[in-house]
């Protein structure tokens, strides 16, 4: 079973988005959503500065924007009736981490990618808003006994925004406490600050979920035409309203893709497809779904790859 995977914010780079441009059509796709979005995605994915796309209210937009380009590319985005573009194509199985569950959404029909972008410009705009009220950030702690790490984000004050499997937790708070911890790290683990610009998926998104929420009321979603898997403990979404309702809450709880990870396992994946820009995801599933093929789209020199794995 194939399953087609979106990464979530720190995955982009600058530049990443260029030599996407060169596949007919993709740009004008991109001038179109970049309406939707009210951000020139073209500028920001090819001459936009690390610092420039590290802004949360252009970061979301633009991966959201990336995946769903090349998942055009690639020939698995819907149509405007939700149903696969290509006879066959479809994967069994979609999920994204964090704002890629606005991706995956849309490659499992319940959104259109303008639905998507809508949502995103948004829930960029309100995280932004609310990473502004305090001082936050993120770090990854590799490696470690998951219960003493977790005890240590605990003891610290922290949240552990991000529980990623395969010996990856990330922990988010207050850049004071990140500090204490920094300086007393859990055992035999490795801490790596994050470049982003709040600590998303805890308490201190608060203020942005009812923003997202009244967003989100105005959208009309469908009911999934492919598993969509949800951060929020890894169960199949089961309704395009139950999407919304997780999707929206999920900005200020934690993403749970061990969880995600272990359902593919359950549910027999065999193959894996990274989205635009890929890489960190995959490096997961090599080492928590062994046996999985696992193909990253980082340029489109990888589409080859990812078409060998398609249904």
């Amino acid at each position: 079973m194939l399953v087609i995977v979106a990464p979530g914010q720190g995955a982009q780079t600058p530049g990443f988005l260029a030599p996407w441009l060169e596949i007919p059509g993709l740009a004008d796709r991109l001038s179109a959503w970049s309406e939707v979005a009210g951000l020139d995605l073209i500028a920001y994915g090819t001459t936009a500065g690390a610092e420039e796309i590290r802004d949360t209210a252009v970061a979301q937009p633009l991966l959201v924007a990336a995946g769903l380009a090349a998942a055009e590319a690639l020939g698995v985005l819907p149509g405007p009736d939700g149903e696969s573009a290509a006879a066959g194509s479809a994967p069994g199985l979609v999920a994204g981490h964090s704002v890629g569950e606005l991706t995956a959404a849309v490659l499992a029909g319940v959104l259109t990618p303008e639905q998507a972008l809508t949502l995103v410009r948004e829930r960029g705009r309100a995280m932004a808003e609310a990473a502004a009220i305090t001082e936050t950030g993120m770090v990854a702690v590799l490696g470690g006994i998951e219960d003493d790490v977790l005890a240590a984000i605990d003891k610290h004050g922290l949240t552990p925004a991000n529980i990623n499997g395969a010996g990856q937790i990330v922990a988010g708070g207050t850049v004071e406490r990140l500090a204490a911890f920094t300086a007393e790290p859990p055992a035999r683990a490795r801490l790596i600050p994050l470049s982003v610009a709040g600590a998303f998926h805890t308490a201190h998104m608060a203020p942005a979920v009812e923003h997202l929420r009244a967003t989100a009321a105005a959208i009309a979603p469908r009911d999934p035409s492919v598993t969509l898997l949800s951060n929020a403990d890894g169960a199949a979404v089961t309704s395009g309203a139950d999407f919304m309702d997780r999707m929206v809450n999920q900005v200020a709880n934690p993403v749970r893709w061990d969880a995600c990870m272990a359902t593919m396992a359950e549910r027999g994946a065999t193959a894996m497809i990274e989205l635009v820009p890929g890489g960190t995801l995959t490096g997961l599933a090599k080492r928590a779904l062994r046996g999985v093929t696992a193909v990253a789209l980082k340029t489109p020199a990888d589409l080859d790859a990812a078409r060998e794995v398609l249904p």
